[in-house]
């Protein structure tokens, strides 16, 4: 059992890592920095935090490295139960941060560079470049929720190799799924119901974190249950 516990181990830490850094970007950096509908307000909060802004985008992509590697961990765990729904949670997560969220981050670095003062921008207004700035913050946004909708098919297949391995308690595939409704409840309710955009960014946290922390605290203190 010591290569699937070291696995294991090693999933949970990078998971953490995911956690945190994510938190960072997502949870302190723009919200701290992006007034949704204030152009003008955000761009001057972007210039006065420029470092601020670049860390969070640094922050975002070391995320999604780990979750490149996260794939690969979790289908070695998790194919004795099924090769193939282990193959697709993986190409799932591949697709949802590695792929898709990755490319989405130069909507984040474009804002900035709308508001980085180069000469060939001179042509633009102030008003203009700021308004430009927050309109590829809003599509950056819009990215993560496309991305959210292959993380949520992700998180359903893994709760449920969770839920049917002897390697994990079953809660934790349970409570994973529940984090993959959440997961695609928000990315397509945002999209179809923009009015109640509050109400979907709670539908999809509170599971979220709950399940998340949960098989993160797993895999960083148990690892993996010894097989009957």
């Amino acid at each position: 059992m010591n290569s699937p516990k070291k696995t294991a181990r090693i999933a949970g830490i990078l998971y953490l890592i995911i956690i945190i850094c994510a938190g960072f970007s997502q949870g302190y950096v723009r919200e701290s920095l992006i007034v949704p509908g204030d152009a003008t307000t955000t761009a001057h909060n972007i210039i006065a935090s420029e470092w601020l802004f670049r860390v969070g985008f640094v922050s975002d992509l070391i995320a999604f490295l780990c979750d490149l590697i996260i794939s690969v961990l979790f289908y070695i765990l998790l194919k004795p139960v099924n090769k193939t729904l282990a193959l697709i949670a993986a190409f799932s997560r591949l697709l949802a941060h590695p792929a898709i969220a990755s490319i989405n981050l130069l909507n984040h670095f474009i804002a900035l560079q709308f508001l980085s003062g180069a000469d060939y921008l001179s042509v633009f207004q102030a008003d203009q470049l700021n308004a430009f700035a927050l309109l590829f913050l809003d599509m950056h946004k819009y990215g993560y929720l496309i991305g959210g909708a292959f993380f949520g098919l992700h998180l359903f297949f893994l709760g449920y190799l969770l839920f049917k391995s002897e390697l994990f308690p079953s809660i934790l595939g349970i409570l994973i799924a529940l984090a993959a409704l959440g997961y695609v409840i928000e990315s397509f309710g945002k999209f179809l119901f923009p009015a109640s955009e509050d109400l979907f960014t709670w539908i999809v946290a509170v599971p979220a974190v709950i399940g998340e922390l949960s098989l993160t605290l797993w895999l960083l203190i148990k690892g993996v249950k010894n097989p009957s």
